[in-house]
């Protein structure tokens, strides 16, 4: 019988809260740009919101020497960061919240590509581990070109309207726009991932961390958006879906949602966290459909399916490399050992023969 405990229990609820909470901003925030809420209004919004909830955490915590690599590093993933931003929100509003989940299945799959490019991971088509992400990387980019390209029948619709075929047809060019969209969005989140890694190893505080690259990110996300959006009116928050939106997604997108997932990083490791990953698909689609009113779409289906079985052998591999690795360093920490108890016995054997 197989026993859990709360360290086992906590971490698996709070990433299943993360992904609703996700889904839930992109729904929320999808909601209010088909009332004509824009876009860059929500992102510079809920980002400065976001920052100023953090600002009593970064205030009362022990001080931290800032130094120019790391504000400056900062300053590099705020510039990822806000382009990521803004492409994925401009994304949603072309396509939907549950093509923006399946899309994020890409991420450790641009991250490996890009580790192989670098050549910060070494590419031996002998090894099995290898040869699966590989096949994982070819399976789930099919999957990706299926979810954009096809978007199929309608499985499901809460409205039959009768020129529902008509509208499918006419909103296909915006669903490919915003998938490349949100292609684009999972390669430059693998890419702040990779940059990520190198930039915080030398700052033990997370939370000033946090703080500078929410701080960086609504400066840059704000001065883009009053380039794109000229019209003051559109900055005037109302009282309605939007504000519920900025606050939503800056509470649970800025806040929960980072703090959550480093704190599981550092329970499980990034395996657990990304195997939640496909679990948003199944929530987007049903939170589209029951808050949104849109249809579930055949090639989201496919699509979905194809990604997550290439997802899932990814993350195959990558449980069998980290179990190979661990197997290597037990076999060469007791080898010095072994090698010094055949002296020693040699030592007492020849002790009592004298």
């Amino acid at each position: 019988m197989v026993s859990c405990t709360w360290s086992d229990v906590l971490p698996f609820a709070a990433m299943v809260m993360v992904q609703f909470t996700d889904i839930g901003a992109a729904t929320i925030s999808k909601a209010a740009m088909t009332k004509g809420v824009s876009s860059y209004v929500l992102v510079a919004n809920s980002n400065a919101l976001g920052t100023v909830f953090l600002l009593p955490c970064f205030i009362l915590q022990n001080k931290v020497s800032l130094t120019f690599s790391l504000l400056g590093g900062q300053f590099l993933l705020g510039m990822i960061g806000s382009s990521s931003l803004l492409l994925a929100y401009s994304g949603i509003n072309y396509s939907s919240p549950t093509l923006a989940s399946a899309m994020a299945n890409l991420i450790p799959i641009f991250t490996f590509i890009l580790a192989v490019i670098f050549r910060m991971e070494k590419l031996d088509l002998r090894r099995s581990s290898c040869q699966a992400k590989v096949l994982g990387t070819i399976v789930s980019v099919s999957g990706a070109f299926v979810v954009i390209i096809y978007k199929g029948s309608v499985i499901f619709s809460p409205s039959n309207s009768p020129d529902q075929n008509f509208m499918m047809i006419s909103q296909q060019s915006k669903w490919v726009f915003g998938g490349l969209m949100l292609a684009m969005v999972c390669l430059l989140n693998a890419t702040w991932g990779i940059l990520q890694t190198s930039f915080v190893q030398n700052c033990p505080s997370m939370i000033t961390i946090l703080f500078f690259y929410n701080f960086f990110v609504t400066i840059q996300c704000t001065i883009f958006s009053l380039i794109m959006e000229r019209t003051w009116n559109a900055w005037v928050i109302k009282p309605d879906i939007e504000m519920i939106s900025i606050v939503f997604s800056a509470l649970f997108g800025s806040v929960f949602h980072v703090g959550v997932q480093t704190w599981c990083l550092h329970q499980k490791g990034p395996i657990f966290v990304a195997m939640f990953r496909p679990l948003g698909v199944a929530i987007a689609a049903v939170m589209v459909v029951i808050f949104l009113g849109d249809a579930l779409h055949l090639g989201s289906v496919i699509g979905s399916i194809i990604i997550a079985v290439g997802f899932y052998a990814m993350m195959w591999a990558q449980i069998k490399e980290k179990s190979t690795t661990l197997m290597e360093n037990e076999v060469q920490s007791l080898a010095p050992s072994s090698t010094q108890k055949t002296p020693l016995l040699q030592c007492r054997t020849t002790g009592e023969d004298v």
